[in-house]
């Protein structure tokens, strides 16, 4: 196990360079002008050309990508254009924000998916699996911006119980940090609910039907054993599965999320660099986002062998 895992540990060596070098490209083919974010539409050729000197942005395109990636080798992601901060920094400081979230998101996810998948399979064709199908199948239509700001009218603007937007920190206390990211939370664990509860739901149909059940029901156990400690332990492979992809879902959604609730994460961060076509930070957001999806993945590939002991890796 060790030794697949320092595989796919050096694997990400040329997938950061893949995406260093794609996210270079992508960024740079924007249509948009950070001088103009400087000094206006309306500037004067000179002094956009002052700023581009100033930001290394008059070099060829060859010469910024191959700095930008030495400077990421050795830990440099470079200088903001607008924050007057190393992008480093800047990341770091707003990361616990956005993985806040999203370990508060996940685990609301998994706790209405699971249930309502298993809840559906045990009586399939049946109305509670026709609710349980059509919530799920609400889930995953419904955008996040709108089930946000149904949240926000519901439970901010109108009883008042929660704030509207705006972010504490853990270390000013368990219930203000709670506060501030139920509803956030909330917008973005209801959406991967559906998901979740649909491949659960499908994972346990299979195992339902398997010999290994009826011979477990015939021998006289329990339902709950039944369920808990035979079908629901091979079926967890699949929503394992499942609940990976939702974190790189969720990771992705919390640039919406985060704007409109105002959080100072790292999706939030992101939407105004792209706005103001700062290029080092855009650069670092990717390179950052693609480091964690790609851990992730690890992380859910290594679950398996724990879940299973069955499976191996060569």
């Amino acid at each position: 196990m060790s030794k697949y895992v320092l595989q796919r540990l050096l694997l990400l060596i040329p997938m950061w360079v893949a995406v260093g070098v794609v996210s270079f490209f992508v960024v740079h083919a924007t249509p948009g002008d950070p001088a103009a974010a400087f000094l206006g539409q309306e500037a004067q050729f000179e002094s956009k050309e002052a700023i581009y000197r100033r930001l290394g942005l008059d070099k060829p395109l060859y010469v910024q990508l191959t700095n930008w990636i030495v400077g990421a080798a050795h830990g440099d992601l470079g200088q903001s254009f607008f924050l007057g901060r190393s992008v480093s920094d800047a990341l770091l400081e707003r990361l616990p924000v956005t993985l806040s979230l999203t370990s508060l998101a996940l685990p609301l996810a998994a706790a209405i998916g699971v249930p309502l998948g298993i809840m559906a399979a045990l009586r399939p064709n049946s109305w509670t699996d026709g609710v349980t199908t059509s919530v799920a199948l609400f889930g995953l239509s419904v955008p996040e911006f709108v089930t946000g700001m149904l949240l926000i009218f519901f439970f901010a603007v109108g009883l008042r119980w929660l704030p509207v937007g705006g972010y504490q920190p853990l270390t000013q206390g368990v219930i203000p940090w709670l506060q501030h990211l139920v509803l956030p939370a909330a917008s973005l664990g209801l959406l991967q609910a559906g998901l979740i509860a649909r491949i659960t739901r499908a994972s346990m149909l299979q195992v339902l039907d398997s010999d290994y059940i009826r011979t477990a029901r015939a021998k006289g156990l329990r339902e709950r054993v039944v369920l808990l400690k035979h079908a629901l332990r091979n079926a967890i492979i699949s929503v394992v599965t499942v609940l990976g992809l939702a974190f790189t879902i969720l990771m992705s959604g919390a640039f919406i999320t985060e704007t409109l609730f105002q959080l100072p994460g790292v999706g939030n961060l992101a939407v105004s660099a792209v706005l103001r076509r700062d290029y080092p930070v855009v650069q670092g957001e990717l390179l950052l986002i693609s480091t964690i999806v790609l851990l992730v993945n690890i992380l859910v590939d290594v679950a398996y062998s724990y879940l299973n002991p069955t499976i191996t890796f060569s």
